[in-house]
C-alpha cells in the first residue's frame, strides 16, 4: 500500500473541530425537488442561483470544511464567472465531488441494488482534481425488510466501492463511502442496529482486502434508527448508543474520520441526535455532520425563490451550519432555538 500524506492532510482538514460537511451534491433531477418546495421550475438558471445563494453565504466557512457537488455544480459557477470549485477553495472549504452514478438492480435478489460508476473513473477524477475537487463520494443503498439486505449485496457493494476507493487514492482524492441504511421502513431501532453494524464489517473488511488505505479515507455513515414507519420513534440518547456500538464493532480505529448523512430526519431531529453522539464523549474517530436536505431545507424555506429573500435564507443557512457546529462538540440546545424544525 502506497501512503500519500497528501490524503491525511485532506482528511484533517475534511474533520476539522466544529465544522462539517455540506452534502449538496444532488443530481440535476433531485435538485428539481428541492426547487418544487419553493415552486420553482427545474432549469439550470434557478439551480444556478440556488447554489450560488448557498457558496456565497456570509460566514459559512467558520462552520464548513468542505462541500459534496455533482459533476455539472462543479462545472459551473456564479454569475460573474467564477467557478464553483474556484469559490469555495478561496474560501478555505475543500470541494468534493460525487462519482457514482446511481443503482441498478441486483439480478436475482429482489428488492436489491448495486451502485454503479467506475467505468472511465480515473480519467474522470483527474479532470475533478484539476476543477480543484479534494474529496468524493460513493453511495451503495442498504434497504431493510424481513429478508434483506442480503450478504450477496453487501458484499457486491462492497467490491465496487473498495475500486472506486482504490483509484480515489491513487489520483490524491480522499474516497468517502457511504453505505446508506434507508431510514425508510418498519424496522425497530434493534434491527436496524444488526444491518448497519453487519453492512459496515463487510464494507471495511472487503477495503482491508483490497489494500485501501484506511486512514485516507472517510466514512459517511446512517445513524442507527428505527424506520419511519416503525410506531415507536428511539430517543437522541438511545439512538447515540445504538450508532457507537455499531461503530465500535464495525469501523477500524485507523479510519480518518465519521461523517454522518441525516438520511430523511427532521433537520433538528438530526441536530438533536448528532449531539447527543457528541455528549458521550471522545471517539477514536472524529465525528461530525455531512447533511444534504436537513441543511437545505431551513435556507429553501427562507428563500422561497424570491431574490428580496436571498438575505434572510443565507442568515438561516448560518444558523443551521452554527447549530450544527455546537451538536458536534455536545453543546446544542433545542430547546432554544426555535428557528429547526
Amino acid at each position: 500500500m502506497n501512503k500519500n500524506p497528501k490524503l491525511y492532510e485532506t482528511v484533517a482538514a475534511l474533520m476539522a473541530h466544529g465544522k462539517g460537511i455540506l452534502a449538496a451534491d444532488e443530481s440535476d433531477s433531485t435538485a428539481g425537488k428541492r426547487l418544487e418546495m419553493v415552486h420553482l421550475p427545474n432549469d439550470e438558471g434557478n439551480r444556478q442561483d440556488f447554489r450560488e445563494l448557498l457558496f456565497t453565504a456570509p460566514g459559512i466557512e467558520e462552520y464548513l470544511s468542505g462541500v459534496i457537488l455533482y459533476d455539472s455544480t462543479l462545472k459551473s459557477g456564479t454569475d460573474d464567472g467564477t467557478p464553483f470549485g474556484d469559490l469555495l477553495i478561496s474560501r478555505g472549504i475543500i470541494p468534493g465531488i460525487k462519482v457514482d452514478t446511481g443503482t441498478k438492480d441486483f439480478e436475482g435478489f429482489k428488492g436489491e441494488v448495486v451502485t454503479q460508476g467506475l467505468d472511465n473513473l480515473e480519467e474522470r477524477f483527474k479532470e475533478y482534481y484539476d476543477l480543484g475537487a479534494r474529496f468524493a463520494k460513493w453511495r451503495m443503498v442498504v434497504s431493510i425488510d424481513e429478508t434483506i439486505p442480503t450478504d450477496e449485496c453487501l458484499e457486491a457493494n462492497s467490491v465496487m466501492m473498495a475500486r472506486y476507493a482504490q483509484i480515489a487514492q491513487k489520483c490524491g482524492i480522499v474516497p468517502m463511502l457511504e453505505p446508506e441504511v434507508i431510514f425508510a421502513g418498519g424496522h425497530d431501532i434493534v434491527r436496524a442496529e444488526a444491518v448497519t453494524t453487519r453492512a459496515i464489517q463487510i464494507l471495511f473488511h472487503t477495503m482491508m482486502r483490497y489494500k485501501v488505505d484506511l486512514e485516507g479515507l472517510i466514512l459517511k455513515s446512517s445513524m442507527v434508527l428505527a424506520g419511519d414507519l416503525y410506531p415507536q420513534q428511539s430517543t437522541p440518547e438511545e439512538i447515540a448508543n445504538a450508532t457507537l456500538r455499531t461503530f465500535h464493532m464495525s469501523v477500524p480505529y485507523a479510519v480518518g474520520g465519521i461523517v454522518f448523512l441525516s438520511g430523511g430526519q427532521t433537520p433538528k431531529r438530526a441536530t438533536e441526535n448528532l449531539n447527543a453522539i457528541a455528549k458521550l464523549g471522545a471517539q477514536p474517530w472524529p465525528i461530525t455532520f455531512s447533511y444534504s436536505r436537513a441543511i437545505e431545507e431551513p435556507f429553501l424555506l427562507a428563500w422561497g425563490g424570491k431574490p428580496e429573500n436571498a438575505d434572510e435564507a443565507q442568515k438561516m443557512l448560518l444558523h443551521v451550519c452554527k447549530m450544527n457546529s455546537l451538536a458536534t462538540k455536545g453543546e446544542y440546545d433545542g430547546s432554544k432555538d426555535s428557528k429547526l424544525k
